[in-house]
This record gives structure tokens, C-alpha cells and sequence, in this order.
């Protein structure tokens, strides 16, 4: 699987950026995506998931403020970002996993990461 990121950029708190990630090549075993971010100096996270039929699940720092969708034709996710803050500047990554259960497991599928920054 290769996964293509792209959409970050700067933007002034409280603004919007859509992060875009591309699927290609065999999708066996995966049937979910995800995004993540990490900060510098802090753990790799998960930010949002969506499964192959449409279900979501978010982490609580994006909850009401970042909302993931996918375009099963053109194998894309997206995940769209409003009310930005600070404390959302990051390098974000978009991941192929697997769902199960209730639970999101990431795959050694990774995107190349684009940059989130975020100014007051």
C-alpha cells in the first residue's frame, strides 16, 4: 500500500485546512484509515479513523473540530480541520489498518506526513 498526504500548510488559529491521503496498490487486509499526528517532542497519536463502510471514531482532542470522510472511488481520505489551534500544529500522518472489534489497528502503512502549523 502507498499512501500519498497532502494538504498542510500554515494558517492562523481558528482557520481550516483539509488534509488529503491518497491509497494506492493492494488493499488486502485493510479495511479502515487513519489519521495521526505528532508533535515535536510528544507520541505519535491518533487523531480520527474511519472504517471501508463509513464508520468514524475521533480521539478527544478532535472531537467537534476535525471530521474524517474517504471517496472509496478514488481510494482517498480526508480529514477536514476547523477551528484550528495552536496546539494542533503537528506533522500529520494518514495510515491503512485494519478494524476489528471496536479497535483501530494500524498497519506498517504510512503516508509521508505533511506539516500542520498553526500561529496565534
Amino acid at each position: 500500500v502507498q499512501l500519498q498526504a497532502s494538504g498542510g500548510g500554515l494558517v492562523q488559529a481558528g482557520g481550516s485546512l483539509r488534509l488529503s491521503c491518497a491509497a494506492s496498490g493492494s488493499m488486502f487486509c485493510i479495511n479502515a484509515m487513519g489519521w495521526y499526528r505528532q508533535a515535536p517532542g510528544n507520541q505519535r497519536e491518533l487523531v480520527a479513523y474511519i472504517t471501508s463502510d463509513g464508520s468514524t471514531n475521533y480521539g478527544d482532542s478532535a472531537k467537534g473540530r476535525l471530521t474524517i470522510s474517504r471517496d472509496n472511488a478514488q481510494n482517498t481520505v480526508y480529514l477536514q480541520m476547523s477551528s484550528l489551534k495552536p496546539e494542533d500544529t503537528a506533522v500529520y500522518y494518514c495510515n491503512a489498518g485494519h478494524y476489528d472489534d471496536g479497535t483501530y489497528n494500524p498497519k506498517p502503512y504510512w503516508g509521508k506526513g505533511t506539516q500542520v502549523t498553526v500561529s496565534s
